[in-house]
């Protein structure tokens, strides 16, 4: 880290010497012999760095080097406050400034001045320590370390090798997965737990994943989720993320004032969900038994069969889990010799064998790794990067962890990671260590703090900051230190660290003063903290502490947010050198005033705050670069942003959500000052809006922005189109663009676009139009193409079907008036989404054999008109995922697989298939065919408001109603009659509507006793008379009907004459479907 610290400051004061010359003053000449002896050193600190934790002299040494950059970078970001802000001032005020403060700062100048000389002389003496070490600094470690740098230092995208690893095999696990696969489907009607032990590093969660995804466990419960407890748990956050995994599976609003929920009531909302169905629930990592007791209230025992999965590394909470649900116990063992050596071979040559010359060597580092795979794929990333023919580099890796083979080996090789990093990646995996345990941490946001900080270089002409960031991100996937956590078609969203390499970097965070955590009001403070993360708390702040060195402030978590009241406590200990300001989603109210004052903030986040309102002051921020105001109320911004000439992101919207058909406006964005086209380092800029009084201006201005990457647009209208296109032009860098017209009738007029910006990746367009501009069949480097509202009469994929990298594509809310849609053979290869939403017109849909070839979800809402399923949808193997969500009775009534002609056969290749009937949170009154079906796991989802109403068919049915209503699942039946497809279980309600059953022949009702039947919509007189241990010998059920009756009068008054031939042997209900 000492390596870092210097080359950061090397490249500060570069730039400074070249920029603030005149200023300097007489300190110059110190500052320059500086910055040549620190440079000196800089090929000693790659060794240092590596050798510090097994050299005591080596270690104080570095600490010193490591020190002294520190402090000269304080001294001159100090520097920097008090003299070079003050040259933004122009003409006669400026130069009245600029002697006011020459005056005014003249004893500071002095401390300056004085505080450089003693580092000159630090410098000095450190220099010479090195010259008495020189020893131990070998011509051979410099040499290695140099190769190690000069392989590790350039630019190089290494995405692609990345995205490979993380699809590579697993090794050993097979045995186990079956095993645990047998447990969770032994059939046993109760409540049960399945624990995996053992220690970090040997894939328990890899294992448990590999279980949870697989497609027959998948089909066997109707609702799942996944979360991670960890060894700081919070209960809250806990049930609050089971929660809103399950309520977001199946569609349905999280209930109401959730948000301000205590704990009680989060586990009497799991509870009564988890009731409705049968469920599998996977608790990752859990360190206690009192985490475990806590949860388990909320888990109920229904015995329909429901399964939890647990990975732990403390036997306790193995043995009491199990025992308590009659579970079993999975010790997780270590790979053999020739697993471990397949793993290794296939990480390190990535498939191929070894060299024969480096077996020796491999298999000596691989001894060391006892068979844990966290530690065999993280040596393995280490080795990988090294070249096979330098043998001395393979070998100066296996004498870093020593001959000897003992308990910290795993802690050597991860250290040994770590230390074989470049310089530029250990500050941004040490920076990583500030977000809380088991956290995701968003891809995006972590790309613009390192930036922020500073740790970020440009060494390649033609690369911005974010791909040079991004590269660094994928390094780190390639050197498995970091894992994907969330991926969204072809972008990356999220990732995670490991929770051992966590307490390796965050043992190395501490001791280097790197960072400083808060956790639960505990924190240690050092004397010279410089980044400080606060973690599910207020800090609690000693009175009268002060941090003058602080750079980064980072809070996460909303157990107790920080409020308008904390920030004073924190301002008044001196954060005049703050860089990072990230406050998202405390609960303030307002700007904080002392915002301002912070001249070298290069950061700031408000995202998901209460602020509405920017002060004018904002402009005082001159070295602002990020600045995120999502999910705010701020609409418009003042004329003094324009002074932020380094901004580059600009955030600043919010989006409506909660239910499956959006409005037209449901995204808000801001009015912005009719110059905006002067902040000429933007490359991100979302959402303008264009309706307002300089509208037409600001679209025309636009195309100044020449580096903007992501633009969107709000509320354009039809005559500023033709000055928007001409803008656009312009962009030659645009990534991303987002338009939508200032209603959902108004034209969107981009037909004149030509140029269209050739590096464009994702569009989506907002609006009617007249015809599909002509521009989009251009762009061959597009990945997500999504239009709403187009109206268009002529079929789009007649242009589109050759675009080459297209893999997300929808058509939603009547982008499309056509009767019908042809994908034709060998097109849209790389097509993995694709979505048709409110295609009020469709009939049709064909998809030809060899079309689509890569579709992993097919989601059709609301094409009421199409009542075949798609015409092929037998072909596209690869479709995981079907949706079918309020479409017509016809088309939903063929997938009953005992329909003779029917469509089950089409969908039977596909592992999940979602039916939806969830318009205006409304059940629609149609009649539904019962799906009974295994293999294939039919979901039918009733989203039901009015008439309240919540029915469980278990392993055949599930619908989802109301929050407050409950379903009473059947009594428990014979283990062997669970799957039968024949047996229908008894029913049981609790609702004000009444519900009739139709029969036939053939249905066995054998399970049925007399409480279940007096259960049945509280009317005894529903079904036949039935005799306890007796089977009936009706038809299958055909069909379940329910029907709105006056809630007074009950559902048998004499105006009701439904009940006449609900019995009768072969009819149904009036209205049947045919």
């Amino acid at each position: 880290m000492a390596e870092s610290a210097v080359t950061f400051l090397l490249r500060k004061l570069g730039s400074l010497i070249e920029e603030e010359l005149k200023s300097l003053g007489r300190v110059k000449g110190e500052i320059v012999f500086i910055r040549d002896e620190l440079q000196s050193m800089s090929a000693f600190l790659r060794v240092a760095d590596a050798i510090e934790d097994t050299d005591p002299e080596i270690q104080a040494w570095v600490k010193q080097v490591r020190d002294v950059a520190l402090d000269t970078d304080d001294v001159l970001d100090e520097f920097m406050l008090r003299f070079a802000r003050h040259h933004h001032h122009r003409g006669f005020y400026g130069s009245i400034c600029k002697i006011y403060y020459q005056i005014k700062n003249m004893k500071a100048r002095r401390q300056i001045a004085s505080d450089i000389q003693d580092i000159k002389a630090r410098v000095i003496d450190i220099a010479e320590r090195r010259q008495r070490y020189g020893y131990k600094f070998s011509s051979t470690s410099v040499q290695a370390s140099s190769s190690n740098v000069a392989n590790n230092g350039g630019w190089y995208d290494r995405r692609g090798d990345a995205l490979l690893l993380e699809e590579a095999d697993l090794v050993g696990i097979d045995q186990p997965k079956q095993q645990l696969i047998d447990w969770v489907l032994d059939g046993d009607s109760r409540l049960k737990v399945v624990s995996v032990v053992g220690m970090g590093g040997l894939g328990k969660t890899t294992l448990i994943k590999k279980v949870y995804d697989d497609l027959e466990v998948k089909r066997q419960f109707q609702t799942h989720a996944w979360i991670t407890v960890s060894q700081s748990f919070n209960i809250e956050e806990i049930l609050t993320g089971l929660i809103q995994q399950l309520f977001d599976e199946v569609r349905r609003p999280l209930p109401h004032r959730f948000e301000t929920m205590d704990n009680n009531n989060l586990k009497a909302v799991l509870k009564e969900f988890l009731q409705e169905s049968r469920y599998v629930l996977v608790l990752d990592d859990i360190w206690s038994v009192e985490a475990w007791d806590a949860i388990k209230i909320a888990l109920p025992n229904r015995n329909c069969g429901s399964r939890v999965l647990l990975t732990t590394r403390i036997g306790n909470v193995a043995s009491t889990s199990c025992r308590e649900f009659h579970g079993y116990i999975y010790e997780m063992k270590a790979l053999s010799p020739k697993e471990s050596w397949t793993l290794f071979c296939k990480k390190t040559f990535q498939e191929k064998d070894c060299p024969p010359h480096l077996i020796e060597i491999s298999k000596s580092v691989l001894r060391r790794c006892e068979g844990l795979p966290l530690a065999i794929v993280v040596i393995s990333g280490v080795l990988a990067s090294k070249d096979q023919g330098r043998v001395d580099e393979w070998e100066l890796v296996n004498r870093s962890l020593g001959a000897e083979v003992e308990g910290s080996d795993m802690k050597k090789i991860l250290l040994l990671s770590y230390n074989d990093l470049p310089y530029y990646l250990k500050s941004c995996l040490l920076y990583l260590s500030s977000f809380p345990e088991d956290h995701l941490i968003e891809w995006m946001s972590s790309i613009r703090l390192w930036i922020a900080e500073g740790f970020v270089e440009v060494k390649e002409f033609g690369k911005t900051l974010e791909e040079v960031a991004e590269a660094y991100l994928y390094e780190l996937l390639n050197r498995n230190l970091i894992q994907v956590a969330g991926r969204k078609y072809e972008r990356i969203k999220s990732c995670r660290i490991h929770d051992l390499l966590r307490e390796i970097i965050l043992s190395k965070s501490r001791d280097q003063n790197f960072l400083a955590i808060t956790d639960e009001g505990n924190v240690r403070w050092p004397e010279k903290v410089r980044r400080l993360s606060i973690h599910n708390t207020s800090p609690n702040i000693p009175q009268g502490k002060c941090f003058p060195q602080l750079r980064c402030l980072l809070m996460f978590g909303e157990d107790e947010p920080m409020s308008e009241s904390s920030m004073p406590l924190l301002f008044n200990g001196g954060l005049r050198l703050l860089k990072v300001l990230h406050l998202r989603s405390t609960s303030l109210e307002r700007f904080p005033g002392d915002v301002v004052k912070l001249f070298h903030l290069r950061y700031l986040s408000l995202r998901g705050t209460q602020v509405k309102v920017l002060p004018n002051s904002i402009g005082l921020l001159w070295n602002l670069e990020t600045l995120d105001l999502k999910n705010t109320y701020v609409k418009e911004l003042p004329v003094e942003i324009l002074r932020l000439q380094k901004l580059c992101h600009l955030l600043l919207y919010r989006n409506e959500i909660g239910h499956i058909y959006r409005p037209f406006h449901h995204k808000h964005g801001f009015e912005a000052p009719s110059k905006i086209g002067d902040l000429q380092s933007l490359q991100k800029l979302c959402f303008l809006e264009a309706n307002h009084v300089n509208g037409s201006a600001i679209v025309k201005v636009i195309g100044r922005l020449t580096q903007l990457r992501r633009l969107g647009i709000l509320k354009l209208r039809k005559e500023d189109g033709v000055g928007f296109c001409s803008s656009i032009e312009k962009l030659s860098n645009l990534r991303s663009l987002d338009v939508t017209s200032i209603e959902e009738d108004e034209i969107l007029d981009l037909q004149s676009l030509s140029p269209a910006p050739q590096f464009l990746q994702r569009l989506y367009l907002n609006g009617r139009l007249e015809k599909l501009p002509q521009w989009i069949t251009s762009l061959h480097g597009l990945t997500r193409l999504c239009l709403w509202w187009s109206k268009l009469r002529n079929d789009p994929l007649k242009s589109l079907q050759d675009l080459p990298n297209l893999v997300f594509f929808s058509l939603v809310n009547e982008a499309y008036e056509g009767e019908g849609l042809c994908f034709k053979a060998g097109r849209f290869q790389r097509l993995k989404y694709l979505g048709l939403n409110s295609l009020k017109e469709l009939r049709w849909l064909t998809m030809e054999e060899g079309t689509m070839s890569r579709l992993e979800e097919l989601i059709i809402v609301d094409c009421e008109l199409l009542e075949e399923l798609p015409s092929g949808i037998e072909h596209p193997f690869n479709l995981k995922f079907l949706e079918l969500s309020d479409m017509s009775d016809r088309l939903v009534s063929k997938l009953n697989q005992n329909i003779h002609g029917g469509d089950y056969w089409k969908t039977k290749h596909i592992p999940r298939v979602w039916i939806e009937d969830s318009k205006d949170s409304y059940w629609k009154g149609r009649y539904l065919y019962l799906v009974m079906c295994i293999e294939n796991h039919l979901t039918f989802c009733l989203c039901l408001e009015s008439p309240p109403v919540t029915i469980f068919y278990l392993r055949c049915l599930t619908t989802i109603g109301a929050p407050t209503v409950s379903a009473l699942p059947p009594s428990q039946p014979p283990t062997a009659m669970m799957y039968s497809h024949r047996s229908l279980y008894p029913l049981r309600f609790h609702c004000c509507s009444a519900i009739y059953l139709s029969f036939s022949s053939n249905t066995d009702l054998s399970l049925w006793t007399e409480r279940d039947r007096s259960l049945i919509g509280g009317n005894a007189g529903c079904l036949p008379q039935l005799v306890p241990d007796q089977t009936l010998k009706l038809k299958q059920l055909t069909v379940l009907t329910l029907a709105e009756t006056d809630k007074e009068k009950g559902p048998f008054s004499e105006n009701s004459n439904v009940m006449n031939n609900i019995f009768s042997e072969g009819t149904s209900p009036k209205n049947d479907i045919p």
